[in-house]
């Protein structure tokens, strides 16, 4: 772990993204000594540094540190995080004018190129979004409602579960954001009063458009992913990962789906991914 271009372990508890999770963060992909999007997720950093308030300024000090981490590793994940940093007790950000850094490295998930392969299957959880469009569309340290969802997903087959806020419209999964094919058009949910914006769901909208595919923004009920003939899940680790069936365990409704068009699409997002990816020398 890398600390303000340092190596240790630490961090004062002091730090408000450990006292009230006053922060944001990214994970990219490092792959073929490439790193995925990085431009992308340093402008999400910036994005959400600036949502919600946090002066930091030390960019070309994190990329450095970055590209200095990853010389001579393995394919593996880089999450980054930015803490407002040390504060009082309270909750008031004054005083708290330097914020920190944080690098770390991870393997990347072993079931992801599984399910690359051969899809997952989905049910639906049981818990809720809140909808704060304060904090919609940005990854913030504040993650309690995906632990709930993930502790839910533990008690089942599953491999991921969709989520809807508290009107039952469709958000995204645990880990994940959604597209589904219906009637020659591709659906995604609104993202502007709850979830994350996903560099991955960016990406395909943008290569969607560049294709000429038509995809709608929308705020829709679970029932039509019921009516898709096609279903993805994506992020920046799995890239497009489809899906082959959802269960909703409340009525045990049960849909399969199609493949066709999301392998199509994987193959374009591919070549944008060889095409858009930062080397490091």
């Amino acid at each position: 772990m890398i600390v303000n271009g340092q190596q240790q372990q630490h961090i004062t508890i002091a730090d408000r993204g450990v006292q009230y999770g006053d922060g944001c963060f990214t994970t990219m992909a490092f792959r073929n000594s490439q790193i995925e999007f990085f431009d992308a997720h340093i402008e999400r950093l910036k994005f959400s540094c600036k949502t919600l308030n946090i002066q930091f300024d030390k960019w070309t000090e994190l990329t450095t540190c970055i590209f200095s981490s990853l010389r001579g590793v393995s394919d593996c994940v880089i999450k980054v995080m930015i803490t407002r940093g040390t504060g009082g007790r309270g909750y008031s950000p004054e005083g708290a004018s330097d914020p920190n850094y944080i690098v770390s490295q991870h393997s990347i998930p072993n079931n992801y190129a599984v399910w690359q392969n051969k899809g997952i299957k989905l049910t639906v959880s049981p818990i809720q979004l809140a909808k704060q469009p304060l904090l919609a569309g940005i990854k913030h340290l504040n993650r309690l409602e995906q632990v709930f969802i993930k502790q839910a997903l533990l008690e089942t087959k599953f491999d991921d579960a969709v989520v809807c806020d508290t009107q039952q419209k469709i958000i995204e999964t645990s880990v994940a954001n959604l597209f589904w094919y219906k009637n020659n058009h591709w659906f995604t949910p609104d993202l502007s009063k709850s979830g994350v914006q996903g560099v991955m769901r960016n990406q395909v909208l943008a290569e969607m458009c560049q294709q000429g595919l038509k995809c709608h923004i929308v705020n829709h009920d679970l029932s039509e992913l019921f009516d898709a003939q096609e279903l993805f899940v994506c992020n920046s680790l799995m890239t497009i990962v489809p899906v082959t069936s959802l269960v909703n365990p409340l009525n045990q409704q049960h849909k399969s789906y199609l493949k066709e068009q999301t392998i199509a699409l994987k193959q374009i997002l591919l070549a944008a991914i060889r095409r858009k990816a930062l080397s490091v020398q």
